[in-house]
């Protein structure tokens, strides 16, 4: 469990990922390709959230700067994620600007979210949907929920980290991912058994 009652996806592989980091570092490039394995999917989906259709291209082009740059890096696994993140949204809001658009729908990799079951409660919202179901509803979340959600959730990241994504407070970014799983788990509560959730609203926010 996260901070604030968010999940955060386990990252059994951070360890893995750290020491991979370190050898590619001293020019190992099977060590790079293996770093790249294990970001690359909660990345994209990330991504995919941002730019949609064209997070392949931005994908790309963050994991260049991300070579280019790899020396100036300090940090283990999970500082590692939470490092080209930050380049990728850089990436992807360059991109943005350049279409002179707004984000489009986020559109996640199949195996991206375990979503199984059914759950009610805001900390299990993702887990009891679909994948389809899941991509419909996080296309619906307001920009700053989705992206705390798909940071958290998707790219494995903690409260902290996530908010140096964002360039927000800690607690900003725990309370729009709170708040983005509440709203998952009351459009759960209406679409999953055909009754409508008449639980009260996260204070603040609009039904």
């Amino acid at each position: 469990m996260g901070q604030g009652g968010v999940p955060r996806r386990p990252q059994p592989r951070d360890g893995e990922l750290g020491a991979a980091v370190a050898r590619a570092q001293e020019g190992d490039e099977t060590a790079f390709a293996v770093a790249y394995r294990i970001v690359q999917p909660g990345l994209l989906g990330y991504l995919r959230g941002l730019v949609g259709e064209d997070a392949e291209d931005v994908a790309s082009d963050a994991w260049l700067e991300i070579a280019r740059d790899l020396g100036r890096f300090r940090g283990d696994g999970a500082g590692f994620r939470g490092w080209t993140a930050t380049i990728a949204r850089h990436r992807a809001l360059d991109h943005l600007r350049r279409q002179r658009s707004r984000p489009r729908a986020a559109q996640l990799d199949q195996d991206a979210l375990e979503l199984p079951g059914r759950h009610s409660t805001p900390d299990q919202a993702l887990e009891s949907l679909s994948t389809e179901r899941a991509l419909e509803l996080v296309r619906g979340l307001p920009r700053d929920q989705a992206e705390a959600v798909l940071l958290r959730v998707v790219v494995g990241l903690d409260g902290p980290a996530a908010a140096r994504v964002l360039g927000k407070r800690p607690g900003a970014v725990r309370t729009a991912a709170h708040r983005g799983l509440r709203r998952l788990a009351r459009q759960l509560g209406t679409t999953a058994d055909g009754a409508t959730d008449t639980g009260p609203p996260t204070p603040g926010e609009p039904r």
